[in-house]
């Protein structure tokens, strides 16, 4: 696996782990009423739609690769 592989793995767990951690805050928000729930449920909402447009413009934010004598382009 390459490390751009690598990097997009590590990126998906992520977008997962927030969403998951996200849901569970607004749940316990709904359940308990509790503020400091609401703002993490939708401090963990934002990373993730953050971290999933990073992952989907990935080669924008890497910027063009350089062609070497192994590989083109």
């Amino acid at each position: 696996m390459s490390v751009i592989g690598f990097h997009r793995f590590l990126i998906s767990t992520a977008i997962v782990f927030c969403a998951v951690f996200a849901a569970w805050e607004f749940r316990a928000f709904t359940s308990g009423g509790s503020f400091g729930a609401l703002a993490l449920g939708i401090g963990f909402a934002v990373a993730a739609a953050g971290l999933a447009y990073y992952l989907a413009h990935l080669t924008r934010f890497l910027g063009p690769r350089e062609a070497t004598p192994d590989r083109e382009g």
